[in-house]
């Protein structure tokens, strides 16, 4: 049985986390974009995720997007967590994250060009990464209890 650290090299794991972390990021911006244009009585549409244009601080529908943005990355840090499970790994994955929305925004519209997308979406790699490495201690840094290691031995010989 290997040490918890020592794993080796499999890209289809590593593959399989990114579009989980992938998948998680836009549903929940989904879901938090779907909340707060309901709360306010605009409508959604698919620029909101995926154009520069979108996060404009002069509009009240571009504060909902970086609003929405700032809380996802929040809810993104916990899927970290469950999905990486290892702190030195949090902020790997919370770039690809990050560089792969940079590549859906540039082909869908065009290369991000307003200084505003860049400081959310700098804003959000942060949090998401240092929020997700600070999860990730806690939970690795859990007490493991010997009576439970002892408990699960014992039901295991006996099976």
């Amino acid at each position: 049985m290997p040490f918890y650290g020592s794993q080796s090299w499999d890209p289809k794991l590593i593959c399989a986390q990114i579009v989980a972390l992938q998948s998680a990021s836009y549903i929940t911006l989904g879901l938090f974009l779907a909340f707060f244009h309901q709360l306010f009585g605009t409508l959604i549409d698919l620029n909101q995720f995926f154009s520069y244009s979108a996060v404009d601080l002069a509009t009240s529908n571009g504060w909902v997007v970086v609003m929405c943005t700032m809380l996802n990355s929040l809810i993104c840090a916990g899927a970290l967590m469950l999905v990486v499970e290892r702190a030195k790994k949090c902020l790997d994955f919370a770039f690809t994250t990050h560089l792969i929305h940079l590549c859906l925004c540039s082909l869908y519209d065009s290369f991000p060009s307003t200084w505003e997308w860049w400081i959310v979406n700098a804003l959000s790699l942060i949090i998401m990464a240092v929020l997700g490495e600070y999860l990730c201690m806690r939970r690795e840094l859990r007490e493991i209890r010997i009576s439970d290691f002892l408990s699960l031995r014992t039901a295991s010989t006996n099976v």
